[in-house]
Formats: C-alpha cells, structure tokens, sequence
C-alpha cells in the first residue's frame, strides 16, 4: 500500500490551509506527520475489501469487494470472541487492482463485488472478520462486519458497535473528520464521508504488539511529547488513528472478555441503532466500549426511550462529543464539528440538529442528559502531552455504592493506575466538593440524582516547556474550541478554566431503567488485562443490570 504525506511540523497558520500531498519519503517524523491510506497497485503485497453493508441479519448475503495488487487472492471469514472461529472460505481467485476513485473517502469506491456469502439461518450474532490472503494463505487485509441475532435473547447483553466513531478517523482514500486531502477544508478534513469503502489498516485487526493510543509508561523527566501508537503506525504501515477507532483496539477486546466469564452477548451497529427504534427492545442490558465519540440524534432518542422504559445501560466509554447526521439511507456521515457554525447547511434553519458537539449552546443537548457525562468537560488524560504524568486511575470517593461491592476498595483508593485504565479521552461534569466528595453543580446538563462515584481530572491543552512545544500534536485546539462555545469572553483567564477537565464514574436512575458510565476511553484495556477492581466493577453492574443470579 501507499501513504501519502499531508503536512509536516504545522504550526497554527498552517491548520486552516490546505494542503499539498506529495508521496511519502525521507525520514517519517511521527505524531508530527499527517498521512492519509491511499491504496497503490506497486509495493507491498496487499488487498482492501468492504461489504456493502456494515450489519446483517442471519438469511442475509453479505457482498464484498475486494481490490488487490496481488492477481490471485482468497477470502477466510472467522466469527470473532473468545475464540476465533472459521465459518467461510473460498478458494483462491483471479483478482483485480481497482483504482481509488476521485474523492473516495467521500463518494464510495463502488467497485464490483468479488465474493458474496449468504450467512446460514443458525449463525450466531457476533462480529465476523473477513481475511484477505494470497495463494500462499498469507493475509493480505482484512474487514469486519456485524451479524445481529434472529431472534433476540433476553439474557444477553446487547453491545453496540462505535461504527459512525471508527468512520469518523477512517483515512482510507484520502481523508477522515480529521485531516486529509479533502479541498477548502481546514486540515483538509472531510465533513462527509462514505460507508462503502474499506477500513483504514488497524481498524478491523491488529497484531497483540500494536501499542495502545495511552503511552506505556509515564515520562520520568521533562522532554519533547511522545506518541508511540504514532510513532509505531508510521514505521509499519498502519492508519495514523488505527488505535483511537475501530473494532480491533475496543470491542473485539470487550468482546472477548465477556464471552470468557460466561456473558452472552449479541452485536448491533450504530447504523442499527439510528435507523431501528426497537434495536435495543427485548434486551435488559445496552453496553457501550471504548472511544464512542459520533452519534446521531435518533440514536440518543432510541437509547433514552429504551431506559426510561425500564432498561439498562452500561457504558464503558469516553468522549461523547459530536451530533451527526446519516444520509443517503445511512451511505453518508456528515460531521462539520469545529466549523459546523459556519459550514453545515443546517446552521442557519436548523441549529439543533447541525454536527457540532453536544454542549454547543444551539445544539442544545448535553450528552449527560444520556448517560451522565459530558465530553467537553472532559477530554484527554495520558495522551500525548495532556496530562501526561497524572495518575492514570479512578480515585473512589463513594465506595459504599453496590458498584464496588467486593471491589476491597475504600474512600480515596486509586484502582486501574497501573494498567493506564484513565484515558485516552475522558468524560465528566461540573462539580465541587462537599464535605470531601465531588457533587454535580448541575450547571451542564447533568441529570438530576446523578452520583459520581470515582473520578480523576484531565485537560484540554497540551503543556511542556517551551523548547518542547514544537513536539505538540494538539496544542491547546480544545480548549479554545470549549471556550468559543462555553465562556461569554475569550480572555486568557477564561481560556485557563476551560483547558481543565475530569473523568468520571457515575450511575443514576431515569424512568423506569438505569444508567452506568465509566467515562474513559480505556476501561476495556483493563479488563483485557485483568485488573482486579475493574473486573468486580463490570460483573457488579452487568449482573445487575441483566436481572442474573451470581
């Protein structure tokens, strides 16, 4: 496959002008280096493929498209969880190389369908990995897509795949929400982006080395700000983002957690969620993982309606930040985020719907009336420059809730520090302290009996010292982009108390149901790892919220 280099070392100026591409070459400079996933016919031995739809029912007949520089290639498809399972093959066929068409990212690829699969009537709902490999079984690349259960189980927990959040950071053909080749943009990101076209690599899979987006360890002494995901992206060919979205860093791990201690769980997508009302109906438990950052405003509304119904929701997640809307029968994302004020066609008719982030005054909807927490009040911890030596656990300041029953944690204990469990991108809210533990001010939308259990603070800005800051990915672009929305002014005092954030737990009950939020990006890597209180924490509230007998 090919990069292709955006920009190099951007300063301020340079944000908010396009870019000219050229091909990558020279020394690669990391965190500090923007390239997008342009797929060449020469090179390396690869291949690219996408289904034509992100989630499917049993019955269904799954259409894949399949580009390689390779003339001979085959597909595996595996049933993913505790076990990897194979459930299809094919033989090995002539294949082509397509071309990336004019705009990819934002148009589609609309390529031929090389194979398709019609999934037997008794496949069980999971997430199902699609392998490309050459005549010599080597894998080429790979796709993931959903299957949904036939017939919903009461029992099971039902986890809702981020897929509007890994399409927002998906690079492939030129450009994501983020950065890109995208014309007139700031960054050159794109406001709209296609389904059909495949994952950016590290998306669907990744090999047990890839690091995670949160550094191993914390500096012991000043120096320039490290991202060694990026660092390691750029020397192996994967996606810039592939550790920030995506299947396989979240909840293919969550995934195979629960299956190991005895859940049953069935897969829907966000596209599900949107376009269903009754997506979530039949199940008791709704679970969300990882970095979930894009909804749309019908998801929400199906996601409150199913709680104030009497059902519960589970969110081990960070950073619910942008509304977004699905067009064109759900083929479209369309997210104007930091320029949404002035470039979404909505901003002017219709204010409360345009892409901009949930705490914008004219959107109107914070994300706690959902599920506790806010984005904004929140953001990084442990990545990169922001908070880099901060403790990277929750500190508990209500541990007589039933969450922590058996957890042996009390007032002021830290669990999680010692695998990174507080970051990369963290949620929280408004508060002071009363008599030694945080209360909600409720001055965000924060709902009413909401109580925060466990927290530890984050930041917006990037520090360091001056002779680093050149090293800075992000700087301080969040904190002026919270302040715009938040602050009556933008005096440098406003834009201090606006760079200051915090992550936390929270629980409180709405209509007839609950809801549960670990407000952090990285919950799932501490399950994975096994770290004690997480674990009693997960189990206390799955068990709970699915009615089981434990």
């Amino acid at each position: 496959m090919t990069h292709h280099i955006i920009s190099q070392h951007p300063d301020r100026s340079s944000v908010d002008a396009g870019f000219a591409v050229r091909p990558l070459s020279g020394p690669r400079q990391g965190a500090r280096e923007t390239w997008v996933e342009v797929p060449s016919q020469e090179g390396v031995a690869a291949a690219w493929c996408y289904s034509d739809h992100r989630s499917y029912l049993p019955n269904d007949v799954v259409r894949l498209h399949v580009s390689s520089n390779r003339d001979r290639v085959g597909l595996k498809i595996y049933r993913e969880g505790a076990k990897r399972i194979l459930v299809h093959q094919t033989g090995i066929h002539p294949a082509s190389f397509h071309a990336v068409p004019d705009r990819a990212y934002e148009r589609g690829c609309d390529w031929p369908v090389f194979s398709q699969w019609t999934i037997p009537a008794d496949t069980p709902s999971g997430a199902y990995l699609v392998e490309v490999v050459d005549a010599n079984d080597v894998p080429l690349g790979h796709h993931v897509f959903i299957v949904r259960a036939l017939r919903k189980r009461e029992h099971a927990l039902v986890l809702v795949a981020a897929t509007c959040t890994w399409a927002a950071y998906n690079d492939w053909g030129g450009a994501n929400h983020y950065f890109g080749m995208h014309p007139d943009t700031p960054r050159g990101r794109a406001p709209i982006l296609s389904a059909q076209r495949p994952w950016a690599r590290g998306q669907a899979w990744l090999p047990p080395d890839a690091p995670r987006s949160v550094n191993t360890k914390r500096p012991d002494k000043a120096g320039p700000v490290r991202y060694e995901f990026i660092e390691w992206a750029a020397a192996h060919g994967f996606s810039k983002y592939y550790a920030l979205a995506g299947w396989a860093s979240y909840e293919r791990l969550f995934l195979m957690w629960a299956e190991k201690h005895g859940y049953v769980v069935d897969l829907i997508t966000q596209d599900d969620l949107h376009h269903d009302h009754g997506a979530l109906d039949g199940y008791r438990c709704a679970v969300f993982v990882g970095h979930d950052e894009y909804w749309s405003r019908e998801m929400r509304d199906h996601v409150d309606a199913f709680v104030e119904g009497g059902g519960n929701v589970a969110r081990f997640a960070g950073n619910f930040m942008w509304q977004i809307r699905l067009e064109a029968g759900g083929t479209r994302q369309v997210a104007y985020k930091y320029d949404a004020r002035t470039r979404d066609p909505l901003a002017a008719t219709q204010p409360a719907l345009m892409t901009s982030a949930w705490e914008d005054p004219l959107v109107n909807h914070p994300g706690a009336s959902t599920f506790g927490v806010n984005g904004l009040r929140g953001i990084y911890a442990g990545f990169g420059g922001m908070a880099r030596r901060g403790p990277r656990g929750f500190t508990v300041f209500r541990p007589e809730h039933w969450a922590f029953s058996g957890s042996g944690l009390g007032y002021a204990d830290m669990f999680g520090d010692s695998v990174n469990i507080f970051g990369y991108e963290v949620d929280g809210l408004d508060y002071t302290f009363v008599d030694g533990r945080p209360e909600p001010l409720g001055t965000d939308g924060a709902p009413q009996g909401v109580e925060i259990l466990a927290m530890g603070w984050a930041t917006l800005s990037e520090a360091g010292r001056p002779e680093d800051a050149y090293s800075f990915m992000l700087g301080d672009r969040d904190t002026l982009f919270r302040a715009s929305l938040l602050a009556p002014d933008a005096t440098a005092e406003s834009v201090q108390r606006h760079s200051r954030g915090s992550g936390m737990i929270v629980h409180f009950k709405k209509g007839a149901g609950q809801v549960f939020t670990a407000g952090t990006c990285e919950w799932i890597y501490g399950l994975s790892l096994g770290e004690e209180a997480a674990e009693t924490i997960t189990n206390n509230v799955l068990v709970r919220f699915l009615g089981l007998d434990r």
